[in-house]
């Protein structure tokens, strides 16, 4: 298994600085900056071979402030190339979350037919006023300028924020879905060119609609077993009382016909992107191309309650693990499904691989690890509780199980390492999950700092960061009640992505 990282030392009277990426809790095959503040992804797009990841940053300093668009470009979703900071805050408007899209049929005119254009749709922001702007590119996004017309939308707003863009072919325009959050609903515009925009409709508020409304998506998905059916997926973002306390993403689905949008269900239900504490402003990749077909979520690994205490440096953040899209019918309705990018597979080590295992033999085997990917298919014969422990020693420990007595799956963090931090952030989060055949399949992924569940065939994710000693690797075994067996266990070292070997 995968090591923590020595820290290299020099001469005896102080230790030289940790090597960058080795940094303590530097998550490893997660993107984070190389150095200061990050937060909301922006501006996914693919083009020409590259995925485009820009993201909120303080080229200043390690908290939130300067907003300004990062960037890293990555050929597959794991090894990021860092660029030049791309969209800057000037005159005092500040750079907030928005999109990118490639401009194929160059409507805006900024490039040409051979040569389309990227444009980024942004929030510039104010003290007093948040309005609506574009940028353009003709180098793949290399150098960026900003048109000389904006704000291409202003409402006169102090909060209106984080446009998504994309072309909707059925009604042959560009849409947008933009935040107006205090009101706790989303607004649609329709472009022809992304620089004049007609107001279409709004939604909300609806599901959870007690904290600001922020960071929209909008976009169809297949459903699995039915060829070719599809219903539109609209993701919200909310500020704060999210499903592990805190901010959070829910999702509504329903139907899009270019101007409106309808939701399937109860206008009160609320559907969760993610039960952990740390999966916020998850937003989807555009221009993907049709032989690919799949829709990839990413999402700040991060919640406002504590973002800018959490105990790292000289960065502050992550990213999430890109997660691949589908709709599931249930006896609920149409659920989301996640499960990480293929992509994920291509950093798989040697593998230790076990079958028909009760709980006490999985434990005696004392496996270690804090860069790896665990899958476990369990027979619960009656368990009332089970439990996988990870990043663990002596009494510090994350774990991961299921609670047949609550038909839970759960990520308890409560002695996982640092949380002092904040008073909230020492918890167990919970996720509804049926196991009516009595087996219970869960993919785990852990990385130095951090822990992503995937339940259910990937009906359920849990994501948390976690702050552990470097020594606490072991992986525990435990269970109350019944005979458990794991049927199949299956533990992948994971090799890091920033070129650094594993020790």
């Amino acid at each position: 298994m995968v090591l923590t990282a020595i820290l290299a030392t020099g001469c005896t009277e102080r230790p030289a600085a940790p090597v960058a990426y080795r940094e303590p809790f530097r998550l490893q095959y997660h993107f984070s900056p190389e150095k200061n503040w990050m937060n909301d992804p922006n501006g996914l797009v693919y083009h020409d071979g590259e995925y485009h990841l820009f993201y909120q940053h303080n080229p200043y300093g390690d908290r939130w402030g300067h907003m300004s668009w990062g960037h890293a470009v990555s050929p597959d979703l794991m090894h990021w190339e860092h660029l030049p900071v791309a969209l800057e805050e000037e005159d005092g408007i500040m750079i907030f979350s928005g999109s990118a899209v490639v401009d194929t049929r160059n409507t805006s005119g900024f490039g040409t037919a051979d040569q389309p254009p990227m444009v980024a749709i942004y929030t510039g922001h104010t003290d007093t006023l948040q309005t609506q702007h574009i940028a353009y590119s003709v180098d793949r996004g290399r150098t960026w300028t900003k048109y000389a017309g904006n704000p291409v939308i202003d409402l006169g707003l102090k909060d209106f924020r984080d446009p998504k863009v994309f072309w909707h072919d059925e009604s042959g325009q560009w849409i947008m879905v933009v935040s107006v959050p205090a009101e706790h609903n989303v607004h649609f515009y329709g472009s022809p060119d992304l620089k004049e925009w007609t107001f279409l409709s709004a939604f909300g508020p609806e599901g959870a609609s007690d904290s600001i409304w922020e960071c929209p998506d909008l976009f169809p998905l297949p459903i699995e077993g039915r060829d070719g059916a599809t219903r539109w997926v609209l993701i919200v973002n909310i500020g704060s009382n999210a499903a592990a306390g805190g901010s959070g993403g829910q999702y509504f689905v329903g139907s899009f016909d270019g101007k409106t949008f309808t939701n399937d269900n109860p206008p009160e239900q609320v559907l969760w992107v993610d039960h952990g504490a740390d999966f916020y402003a998850g937003v989807t990749w555009g221009d993907i191309p049709e032989s690919d077909g799949r829709r990839i979520l990413i999402g700040w690994f991060n919640n406002w309650q504590y973002a800018q205490d959490i105990p790292t440096s000289p960065w502050r953040s992550a990213q999430s693990v890109p997660r691949a899209l589908a709709l599931r019918e249930t006896p609920q309705g149409l659920r989301l499904v996640q499960h990480p990018v293929r992509e994920v597979e291509s950093l798989r080590e040697t593998p230790q691989t076990f079958a028909g295992l009760d709980f006490a033999a999985a434990d005696a085997l004392g496996l270690k690890g804090n860069q790896f990917e665990l899958n476990a298919e369990i027979a619960l014969n009656g368990a009332d509780r089970v439990e996988i422990a990870v990043l663990a020693r002596g009494a510090e420990q994350t774990v991961v199980g299921y609670d047949a007595s609550e038909g839970v799956v759960f990520i308890d963090r409560t002695a996982s390492g640092i949380g002092d931090f904040h008073d909230a952030f020492l918890a167990r989060h919970t996720a509804p999950l049926a196991a009516p055949d009595g087996i219970v399949r869960l993919r785990l992924l852990v990385d130095w700092s951090s822990v992503e569940l995937f339940a259910g065939d990937g009906l359920v994710a849990l994501s948390d960061r976690v702050f552990p000693d470097p020594e606490s690797q072991s992986i525990r075994f435990s269970h109350a009640g019944g005979s458990p067996v794991l049927t199949s266990l299956a533990i992948w070292p994971l090799k890091s992505t920033w070129g650094r070997p594993s020790l």
